[in-house]
């Protein structure tokens, strides 16, 4: 069964998004820039169907733009994650009475358990979860378990060379996965249509499914042309100011 979003929550970039955490190595973020975008990024959503809501700049928390990595939503509750980032711990707070707002159920990632939601793909009622730098093998057993005392489920999936999960593979609906590298050969989605996104494009590889359209980064026209190929809509979104703090499609919302 497709999902149907109609509600998303961002929040704006702070003007100290200038010290956020980044292995990209393509310079600091424009500020001034990256709000345009952000604007941008905000009307794609729009034109998907969904209701905006937008939280404030936070300048404690450089970070805190990437809202999507402190929250998971599932069709019955929210969870609450646990950062592998020390720096983005403090995050949490900042969402927790937002989330109230939406959810009767929230639940939470304890430590030692290390969680962060781009690690995670939701396909249907399974949940893939990536291991890596900021999830570990506690974070993950615990949200499996929380998933299947809602009645849904949850792999993990190890990663080699990636930040996040969502970082290399993004699921379209249809049975269709955008991925690049070393998901394109990975034994859990050789069950998957796999649309190939070149090394070159790699980035573009974090595309977002939305109500069957498909927003994707701008500059990347392969990526574009293979999944219009596939019989998506797509609307391009320039986000060359949050690549520079590995950021992407995804990370920038929370959708539900």
């Amino acid at each position: 069964m497709i999902l149907k979003f109609s509600r998303a929550i961002v929040r704006m970039p702070c003007r100290n998004m200038i010290n956020g955490l980044t292995t990209a190595n393509l310079g600091l973020p424009d500020y001034i820039k990256a709000i345009g975008q952000h604007g941008d990024y905000i009307h794609a959503l729009e034109n998907c169907g969904l209701e905006v809501l937008t939280l404030p700049a936070d300048e404690k928390f450089p970070d805190s733009t990437f809202i999507e990595d402190i929250a998971l939503f599932t069709p019955h509750c929210a969870v609450v994650t646990n950062p592998g980032a020390p720096s983005r711990n403090g995050e949490i707070s900042l969402i927790k009475e937002t989330l109230s707002d939406f959810f009767s159920r929230i639940e939470k990632i304890h430590s030692p358990g290390t969680l962060e939601a781009g690690d995670v793909m939701m396909v249907e009622d399974h949940y893939y979860i990536g291991l890596s730098e900021r999830t570990n093998e506690e974070g993950a057993r615990q949200l499996i378990e929380i998933l299947n005392n809602y009645g849904l489920n949850g792999s993990v999936i190890k990663l080699e060379k990636v930040l996040h999960l969502k970082t290399g593979v993004s699921y379209l609906e249809r049975n269709n996965l955008a991925a690049c590298g070393e998901f394109l050969i990975h034994p859990e989605f050789q069950n998957y249509n796999l649309i190939e996104i070149d090394d070159d494009e790699s980035y573009a590889a974090n595309c977002l499914w939305i109500n069957d359209k498909v927003l994707v980064p701008a500059g990347f026209p392969k990526t574009k042309k293979r999944i219009s190929d596939a019989g998506y809509f797509t609307i391009e979104v320039d986000l060359s100011e949050f690549r520079k703090l590995d950021g992407g499609l995804s990370c920038l919302s929370l959708r539900f």
